[in-house]
């Protein structure tokens, strides 16, 4: 990390009202000052730490690139504890390339993508969950994976997992030390205190592992298939939730002959929604396929939507897809509550797991019961965020069982009688599981492979 890097760190994608170019390292006031005139005349050099100054970005022959403000930042206090200075440049693309080419130009380095939180986590100012938690934040879809994100950011499931880890070395700290110097420390009856704090390390790792099922909910959004027969009005509510005409709808059955995916945000809960074709048997080669993948999507979903057309009774279509959704997490929507009703609630009494809402796909009414309906279903009512922590990084929920499965191997090892220095084995497996989530244990290739996914600039 000798070297100070540059990058864009707004959108390159589109023009805007300001861009902010970004550099990070031992040199970067010394290199800012290169490229920079100050209308005072004054060297950022001789700048105090967190302060705007105002001039212009020069290239080497001393030409104008555009008036700026530049922020200078002084080590520790930054993002990644270095020496770091922001150039606030006018946001038009080519003007802010050509700020960065003068600040490469000028000895600077092209950041890699996630370098400026690499170095964030590598120079100790934040962790690797919390790391992790800042492309979270970035790449959030709704305001309960922002939520999540930010909570992660703050630290919260950093301090859960660094007080599981310190019961844990505690007690190998102990009794190692008590193999070391029998004589002056005892291990009589030691395991009825390394059992009782297992058994709350077990319960600790346990309610966070609970979490990770929401948790990629949340970020990820609900996989939600809807499921009909022919005309019952699913690529109408698909419109209606979407809020723009994503599907064809017509009268003639079978319009719907393939899958059609699209993301809604629904009361701050993300929808990943999918589309089928109608179920139904058919002669229809092409449409027998959209069947068939229909069936497929639906084994995969966490939510089936079961749209029913409420104004004409229910039929072997319908009794298909009952048999094909029980056990699954289903939302039954009696469609068309408009028209005549002759479907009524007790005719669906064969679904195992399902709630019922009334709804108007066509006239956009009861959508909102529809929103409380996923919310009771997913969330039991409405998020809280006050002191729980979710699990949202596939990475985190592997390494959290592989910590749960040493410290049941522990409690196992206790039932059956074996010494204190072979329950420490396990013991340390889990320590150690636990810390990559922190990255207390970490090798550099992961480090790598998790920030070579990050923006570049971030």
């Amino acid at each position: 990390m000798e070297h100070t890097i540059a990058a864009i760190s707004t959108s390159t994608m589109s023009s805007g009202g300001i861009s902010i170019v970004r550099m990070s390292g031992k040199d970067a006031i010394e290199t800012a000052d290169k490229i920079f005139v100050s209308k005072n005349g004054k060297k950022l050099s001789e700048a105090s730490s967190h302060t705007v100054h105002y001039g212009n970005i020069v290239d080497e022959d001393g030409n104008i690139i555009d008036e700026v403000l530049v922020i200078v930042m002084r080590a520790p206090n930054t993002y990644t504890r270095e020496d770091v200075v922001e150039i606030d440049c006018h946001g038009g693309i080519l003007v802010t390339r050509k700020v960065l080419e003068a600040a490469i130009k000028a000895g600077a380095k092209p950041a890699e993508p996630g370098e400026f939180t690499k170095r964030a986590f590598l120079n100790g100012r934040i962790d690797l969950s919390q790391a992790e938690a800042v492309i979270d934040v970035i790449n959030s879809k709704n305001e309960y994976a922002l939520k999540s994100s930010v909570s992660q950011l703050d630290g919260k499931l950093s301090a859960k997992i660094k007080e599981i880890r310190e019961v844990i070395l505690n007690h190998v700290a102990y009794i190692e030390a008590a193999l070391d110097d029998p004589e002056h420390i005892s291990l009589d009856n030691y395991v009825n205190n390394i059992e009782k704090d297992v058994d709350n390390c077990v319960d600790n790792v346990y309610k966070l592992l609970k979490t990770s099922d929401n948790g990629r909910i949340m970020r990820d959004g609900i996989r939600t298939v809807i499921l009909g027969k022919t005309n019952a009005g699913k690529s109408s509510l698909l419109n209606a939730l979407a809020k723009e005409e994503r599907a064809i709808v017509t009268d003639i059955e079978g319009t719907t002959r393939d899958v059609l995916e699209e993301q809604v945000n629904l009361g701050g809960v993300t929808l990943n929604l999918v589309d089928t074709a109608g179920i139904r048997k058919t002669d229809d080669y092409v449409e027998s396929i959209g069947v068939e993948k229909a069936k497929k999507y639906a084994q995969d979903a966490d939510l089936v939507i079961f749209v029913v057309d409420s104004s004409r009774p229910l039929d072997k279509n319908d009794d298909d897809i009952i048999s094909l959704i029980q056990n699954k997490n289903v939302i039954v929507l009696l469609n068309k509550s408009d028209m005549e009703q002759v479907v009524k609630p007790e005719d669906l009494k064969n679904l195992n797991k399902f709630s019922m809402v009334s709804i108007s796909a066509k006239n956009e009414t009861g959508l909102d019961k529809l929103e409380h309906a996923i919310k009771d279903m997913f969330f039991n009512g409405e998020i809280s965020f006050n002191e729980e922590i979710y699990i949202t990084n596939v990475r985190h929920k592997t390494l959290l069982q592989e910590a749960l499965d040493s410290l049941h191997m522990v409690k196992d090892g206790i039932n059956q009688g074996m010494s204190e220095d072979f329950l420490t084995i396990d013991l340390m497996t889990a320590y150690e599981k636990l810390g990559m989530i922190i990255g207390e244990e970490v090798e550099d290739d992961l480090a790598d492979r998790i920030f070579s996914k990050f923006c570049m600039g971030k």
